[in-house]
């Protein structure tokens, strides 16, 4: 392995004093539709909305496109096309047969949603992953990191065969397909482990085997990889996590915002680490953050995702966050910066203009890097003070670094109250944690600083903010009640609803008392 990761350092290095040509991002873009039309025409989707005659729009075949073919959402295309997937039918969106289906990690909000995952997207997967790779000569690691293992937390590799086609989460896919020599060489926990279909068990293994490897790079979403990396210190009696993997160099994670559990994530270590975000959905891979010290992620536009941005406001999103049927989008060269701007993708794996749900703001238009500011349907905004998932997770950051707490899970409901409104904020912390009213004034007075609205509404429709301290096990313990534990499920920001009403009544089942509360 030693002289294989020589090899990479040297190959890293040799390209890195190479200039490829790189073209506009207008240019990918428009090349990157024109090749999803070319194979999509003949489908049936295809000929249902004449994407071979959209394509003979010289002039413009862009604009005719997002004329003729309708804004959807998952429920929209999965109950006019996708179901017909599931059921073998061939050519229905993309050419050929969707042989895996990626199941979305969801929230506690829905049942997971089954996404087509082609053969097309398998290898768009792959080269994000290999330009992600090449980038990170920029952020001056140590050359050992390239010799070392590589673990990566996410789903079995072991899918769930269903008759005519196979199901798993999208990281398991994708870990199964990798490379040999990646997987040979490099892959933790190695797929005899990454085979077994039960989070628990897969654990346990990592947990017990960790001194046998030396990692390097870390790979997952935030919340489980603190507990695995929690777990691995408390069983194997040491300090840190370095005294296990003295070359752990790189944290790669995804997902959810990694801002809420920087300062929780820095107890566990030894040592400085670089932190890396990269944007991977059960749609595809987007992007990764490709400069140091910028905290944007730089979208791929050559890898057979299309992207149109839909200004997050009321003339396109109703109040539960529904495209409505017409809608305003920009293309990437369009943008403008500190826009929220929710993502709607054509795909290699037959998504047509669908909404995937995420809400982005560009922090450098000329670089096409961005940050995820929320969900279409993770935002409070009872009576207009438009709380923003990023607004939230600010102030949970603002939170630890003044009352010197580790918050590992929060979560936010909205409700009607005493005639007017409130919210109220369910927070997982657990040693030397802070008082319930002292770390309600830091997020209401954060809120009110950073968020014009929400200090508005605050002297009016907004009467009350209410926080609950729980231990943090709670939260964890919920997700694999509902069944969603482990791998890449995340805990919602924001719970409305039946989502809402099914937590509060399991906090009330388990008679789950806070530790402190207002």
């Amino acid at each position: 392995m030693a002289l294989l990761g020589n090899l990479i350092v040297r190959s890293l290095d040799i390209r890195k004093k190479f200039k490829l040509p790189v073209a506009s991002p207008e240019t990918y873009q428009r090349h990157t539709l024109r090749q999803l039309l070319e194979r999509g025409q003949y489908t049936s989707f295809g000929k249902h909305y004449g994407l071979g005659k959209i394509l003979s729009e010289e002039v413009d075949f862009i604009k005719a496109f997002r004329e003729k073919v309708p804004v959807c959402t998952y429920n929209d295309i999965y109950k006019d096309w996708w179901h017909r997937c599931l059921k073998g039918e061939e050519n229905v969106c993309w050419p050929g047969k969707v042989k895996y289906f990626a199941l979305s990690s969801g929230t506690s909000e829905s049942a997971s949603k089954h996404i087509p995952v082609t053969n097309d997207m398998i290898k768009s997967t792959k080269k994000v992953g290999f330009k992600q790779f090449y980038s990170l000569t920029e952020f001056k690691l140590p050359p050992v990191t390239f010799q070392k293992g590589v673990l990566m937390l996410g789903g079995t590799t072991s899918l769930y065969e269903k008759g005519g086609y196979y199901e798993g989460d999208m990281s398991g896919i994708s870990a199964k397909k990798m490379p040999r020599w990646m997987s040979n060489f490099f892959y933790k926990p190695g797929q005899r482990i990454s085979k077994r279909p039960k989070w628990e068990d897969r654990i346990k293994l990592i947990v017990r085997k960790a001194r046998q490897w030396d990692v390097g790079t870390v790979c997952g979403v935030p919340a489980w990889v603190q507990i695995v990396l929690q777990e691995v210190i408390n069983y194997h009696k040491v300090d840190n996590i370095h005294d296990i993997w003295p070359n752990l160099n790189v944290y790669i994670h995804g997902g959810v915002a990694f801002q809420p559990y920087r300062e929780s994530f820095k107890k566990l270590l030894g040592k400085p680490i670089t932190f890396i975000e990269t944007y991977m959905a059960s749609e595809g891979s987007f992007g990764f953050q490709a400069r140091p010290g910028e905290p944007g992620i730089k979208l791929v536009l050559n890898t057979g995702i299309f992207y149109e941005f839909v200004p997050f406001t009321s003339e396109n999103f109703d109040e539960d966050g529904n495209p409505r049927k017409q809608v305003t989008s920009y293309l990437v060269h369009e943008v403008k910066a500190d826009t929220d701007y929710a993502v709607m993708i054509s795909t290699c794996s037959g998504a047509w203009r669908y909404i995937i749900g995420d809400v982005v703001r560009f922090t450098d238009v000329k670089e096409h890097e961005i940050i995820i500011s929320g969900r279409t349907k993770q935002f409070l905004s009872l009576c207009g003070e438009h709380t923003s998932v990023d607004n939230m997770n600010k102030a949970i950051d603002t939170a630890s670094k003044k009352l010197g707490i580790t918050v590992r899970e929060f979560t936010v409901a909205g409700f009607a109250h005493e005639g007017l409104f409130a919210h109220r904020w369910y927070i997982g912390c657990d040693d030397n944690c802070a008082s319930a009213a002292d770390i309600r004034k830091v997020l209401d007075d954060t809120l009110c600083e950073i968020n014009d609205d929400y200090a508005v509404e605050r002297t009016s429709a907004l009467k009350e903010v209410f926080v609950e301290v729980l231990p943090s096990s709670v939260f964890y313990d919920y997700m694999r009640y509902i069944g969603k534990e482990g791998a890449m499920n995340k805990f919602p920001r924001v719970m409305k609803g039946d989502a809402l009403a099914r937590w509060e009544q399991y906090l009330k089942e388990k008679n789950i008392k806070s530790l402190s509360a207002i």
